[in-house]
């Protein structure tokens, strides 16, 4: 047998390729570069090439004449000309959102290679998605998991998979002038810092207080009183362990926070303390189930410190629930597929306590320590 030459091994490996970028039926199938989930942590340089620009031009397709994009959508798909002529149909289509991520990704996005190209058209998609932020606030300083469609549970004022953090956060860096968004004009500039200042005193009023004490709060709130109201059927009235990470470290990163910012954060801190729950793991057990997996709470005294999603308000109680909406004490007795298909524990207080807590009491509020045993 003839020694395989550099560059017969290159042709080789060239050919296997070309047939994996081929389907079976001999259709091309082209990839994306990088996935939708990571399109913010590339390196700078990305943001000006031709794989950052295609995105980016996918992007625009999306975005809705709202300004705003719907959710669950992977903008880095490769598109043909009939998903372009779809999305061209759907332009239209009242389903802007912030759930899931959406809206302010995009954003986010478009201001990154607006900044690394200078080309004009990410620059006005991106003046249009502020925009949609902007006018889908509610006076009160809330934002809908929907605009303008604010149907059903969508109406609330939504901390769900950080909807209002996530909108709040790109406002921030704008009015603050952060690197990246320094090209924005200064009547956008007010503006988001007014829509910022509102919002900070919507989650100071939306903190659920029990007994005189402020705790955390509820994945979702009225929009009109800001108590804590249900979502799917399965989502409860509760305290949530697990979006309210998020707001008290967005809280956190406020520079000289007021007295009422101060209290807000410890409230929900000394609160997290209080709800940890010790000595038991979640862990997954293989089965037959189509998922191949079962979610199990064992005994572990070992098991480092985890919160439930959802507390009793008023109790402390983890509660769980499943598609026939009745309130449950454990994860077992809730069906196999909500049981699988949800996360109902996490560990995401146990950095807030341990780490970004202790730094911010030190220096905003020093002496002063609500975890002190």
């Amino acid at each position: 047998m003839k020694k395989t030459t550099g560059r017969a091994v290159m042709v080789l490996l060239s050919l296997f390729a070309a047939a994996i970028a081929f389907g079976s039926q001999g259709v091309k199938k082209p990839v994306a570069a990088i996935s939708w989930g990571r399109c913010l942590v590339q390196r700078p340089k990305f943001y000006a090439g031709d794989e950052a620009i295609r995105i980016a031009d996918n992007a625009l397709m999306h975005q809705r004449s709202t300004g705003g994009w719907p959710k669950s959508i992977d903008v880095t798909r490769i598109l043909s000309e009939r998903d372009k002529a779809g999305l061209r149909k759907v332009k239209n289509k009242e389903d802007s959102t912030l759930d899931n991520g959406a809206t302010h990704t995009q954003i986010r996005y478009l201001a990154k290679v607006y900044s690394a190209s200078r080309l004009e058209r990410f620059k006005q998609g991106f003046l249009k998605g502020v925009d949609y932020l902007l006018e889908a606030q509610y006076d009160n300083g809330g934002w809908p998991q929907f605009y303008p469609n604010r149907r059903g549970y969508s109406r609330y004022i939504t901390f769900n998979d950080s909807a209002m953090i996530g909108a709040m956060s790109v406002l921030r860096d704008i009015a603050e002038k952060r690197s990246g968004y320094k090209f924005v004009d200064e009547s956008r500039r007010r503006k988001a810092k007014e829509a910022v200042r509102k919002g900070i005193e919507c989650i100071l009023k939306c903190q659920i207080i029990v007994d005189g004490r402020r705790t955390a709060w509820c994945q979702q709130h009225d929009e009109k009183t800001f108590a804590p109201r249900p979502a799917r059927i399965y989502e409860k009235v509760s305290i949530c362990g697990g979006e309210s990470v998020g707001i008290v470290k967005f809280l956190m990163s406020i520079d000289n926070p007021t007295k009422e910012i101060i209290e807000a954060i410890q409230g929900a801190v000394a609160w997290f303390d209080r709800a940890k729950l010790s000595g038991i793991r979640q862990v997954s057990k293989p089965d037959d189930s189509e998922r191949g997996f079962d979610k199990v709470v064992i005994k572990d005294a070992t098991a480092p410190p985890i919160w439930a999603r959802f507390y009793q308000i008023g109790t402390n109680r983890p509660i769980f629930c499943g598609r026939d909406g009745k309130i449950k004490d454990t994860l077992a007795e809730i069906e196999h597929e909500r049981r699988t298909g949800y996360s109902w524990y996490g560990r995401g207080p146990a950095e807030l306590l341990t780490r970004d807590y202790p730094a911010w009491q030190k220096k905003w509020v020093p002496g002063n320590n609500v975890l002190k045993k």
